[in-house]
């Protein structure tokens, strides 16, 4: 697929299903792009597609089914729209550290693909207003689910959660406790359980009343 030059060929693009529940339009907003009148379009949109639809059938698929719905926060960014929010400290890493992250259409500097989205789940938003703990929902990925990385955010704990070619298993927060764990390393070094999230999630409990 062509990069997408007309309001038709944009829509074609966004109609591209990236997984059961997910479309290439759901990630295409941005907060900078719209404010700053800059074109949120993929040069490469094969390869975005590519690495967005691994990024949708392995992580986002698997939470929305154990966890209910998502809210796609932040997800694919334009080279040229990730390079002037860290130019103006918006929260960008450079393009070089966003490559095969987020921006989609990009291979890293090892020739990688990947694709990651900040998403928040309502239900655990809920569960962590009430005192549950982050590193639940980061044990809980980490056991379950090929995500290559995780990174915490105190609002309404969303999480950046990344899909990559070859996987570093790397677990950040800016949540206390701050920091880094490289989970293949550090194994159970933050401990486990965390109160206040194992309750069974939503769509179990609703299946366990019926037992």
């Amino acid at each position: 697929m062509h990069k997408p030059t007309s309001v038709r060929s944009l829509e074609q693009l966004g109609r591209v299903r990236l997984s059961p529940s997910f479309f290439m339009r759901d990630f295409l907003h941005s907060e900078i792009a719209d404010l700053h009148g800059l074109p949120n379009i993929p040069d490469d949109p094969t390869l975005a597609i590519a690495a967005g639809r691994c990024l949708c059938e392995q992580l986002l698929e698997p939470l929305q089914s154990t966890f209910g719905r998502l809210a796609i926060r932040s997800a694919y960014r334009a080279p040229a729209v990730n390079a002037f929010g860290n130019a103006h400290r918006l929260s960008c890493a450079s393009n070089e550290r966003n490559y095969a992250r987020h921006i989609w259409d990009r291979r890293d500097a090892r020739g990688c693909m990947g694709a990651l989205t900040t998403v928040v789940i309502p239900w655990f938003a809920d569960q962590y207003a009430e005192g549950a703990d982050w590193r639940a929902m980061a044990w809980w990925i980490h056991d379950h689910l090929p995500y290559s990385e995780l990174q915490f955010f105190p609002k309404l704990a969303a999480f950046n959660i990344g899909w990559h070619e070859r996987p570093k298993r790397r677990i950040d927060s800016f949540i206390p406790p701050r920091g880094l764990s490289d989970a293949t390393r550090d194994g159970e070094s933050w401990g486990r359980p965390f109160p206040g999230l194992f309750l069974l999630p939503w769509p179990l409990r609703k299946a366990r009343k019926g037992d």
